[in-house]
């Protein structure tokens, strides 16, 4: 895949307290990256460096092949950026918003009408900014990220002030970028929402890079348990006495429903117990561990992670 960032060695520090400390990653086309951390991680400030709003004290940051903060417009134009709270002029339109900044943008004005409908605002385009729920600003917020056909899409905490229904067409958004090739970096404390929407896990704590990688990828690092949880069959917790007594730790949850924490090597044998048991099962789930528990994991357990 193609580079489409590069960020080698940077730290930033204000006065005293060191906001990025040596964090090295690349993204690429077609990524879709959780940023993840908790407040005063350092997620905001990468993404000020990755903008050019700021610069680095030390190493390099690299966007589309130019230094952002160089103020080269070509790759700026194929920056789209949504900032946690988004703030517009409150007296003009929606559509009037969106115009203003298709042309700071240099895009054409005929795109504004369908970013609009993409984002559920068609019928509220004429509507002063000013009458707009939060949601609302918020999708107007991700409508002017989009203006342009961003090939690099920065969101920090895009999904604030989404109801579900707003949140699955954000995602379905999302996923239609990342089939285009669009770099999407999503900065998030909803970490639950970002399972199975992100490619990769970016970690940072303190400044500093404490783990990255893919879901799975990270699950073998951390080597948490599995939670494996059986449903009996209706009159079947009695003849599980006997298998759940030889079987291990089994938790019983209620009267046809069994639990268990299996290790990584403990995980396929302990499935294979519950369908050759004689016991009758109705299901069987498998939770591997979250990326809420991965986080918590990797908070307490420090070190830099690659």
């Amino acid at each position: 895949m193609t580079e489409t960032v590069r960020i080698t060695s940077v730290s930033k520090s204000y006065g005293k307290v060191s906001a990025v400390a040596d964090i090295s990653c690349s993204f690429h086309e077609g990524e879709t990256i959780a940023l993840v951390g908790h407040n005063g991680a350092g997620k905001t400030t990468l993404i000020k460096l990755m903008l050019g709003l700021i610069r680095p004290d030390s190493g390099t940051v690299t966007v589309l092949g130019e230094d952002p903060a160089a103020g080269e417009f070509a790759a700026r134009r194929k920056l789209g950026y949504l900032p946690e709270n988004v703030s517009f002029n409150m007296a003009l339109t929606g559509r009037e918003t969106l115009r203003f900044y298709a042309r700071l943008k240099r895009v054409p004005a005929d795109t504004v009408g369908p970013l609009l409908e993409r984002v559920g605002l068609a019928d509220a385009a004429n509507r002063r900014v000013g009458t707009y729920s939060k949601g609302m600003r918020q999708r107007l917020g991700l409508a002017q990220a989009l203006l342009g056909h961003p090939r690099v899409l920065l969101l920090d905490e895009p999904t604030t002030g989404l109801d579900p229904a707003l949140r699955h067409i954000f995602y379905e958004i999302v996923a239609a970028l990342r089939a285009d090739g669009a770099t999407v970096l999503l900065s998030s404390h909803a970490l639950t929402e970002l399972e199975g929407k992100a490619d990769r896990v970016v970690i940072v704590d303190r400044g500093v890079k404490i783990a990255d990688g893919r879901i799975d990828e990270l699950r073998q690092i951390a080597q948490l348990p599995t939670r494996i949880r059986v449903r009996l069959a209706d009159g079947a917790a009695g003849a599980a006495n006997d298998w759940v007594d030889g079987a291990g730790a089994w938790r019983r949850i209620n009267g046809h429903m069994l639990e268990i924490d299996a290790s990584p090597a403990d995980k396929i044998p302990l499935l294979r117990s519950a369908v050759s048991c004689g016991v009758p099962v109705t299901d069987i789930d498998v939770m591997p561990p979250s990326l809420d528990e991965l986080y918590a994991h990797f908070l307490a357990s420090g070190g830099p992670r690659r």
